[in-house]
């Protein structure tokens, strides 16, 4: 099993939830707000006037457990320019020992 990790600006959360939706290999998700600081966000296209005042850019973080034959085709999916979420964050994978329900 894979853990694919994503951080995405806020304005994209609609699209993203459309997508994963519609993959077979995604069976849940759950998204985490989250605020992004530093360097990369003065340059983020995606800031209203307010982000910018207050200084951080509003991110959507959400992990997906995935088997490891599945991460390559979710994340190309997601990369793939026909959606809106290509160039609008970033991701890391890791592996994952052990997971389950909490009984």
């Amino acid at each position: 099993m894979k853990l694919l990790t994503l951080i995405v600006h806020t304005d994209v959360q609609q699209d993203l939830t459309r997508l994963l939706r519609s993959m077979n290999q995604v069976s849940g998700f759950t998204f985490i707000h989250a605020e992004g600081h530093g360097e990369e966000v003065e340059s983020d296209s995606f800031l209203s006037a307010r982000d910018q005042v207050v200084g951080y850019a509003p991110r959507i973080r959400t992990e997906l457990l995935l088997e490891d034959t599945e991460v390559d085709s979710v994340l190309a999916t997601l990369c793939d320019k026909d959606h809106n979420i290509a160039g609008q964050g970033i991701y890391w994978i890791i592996p994952v020992e052990k997971g389950g329900h909490l009984l």
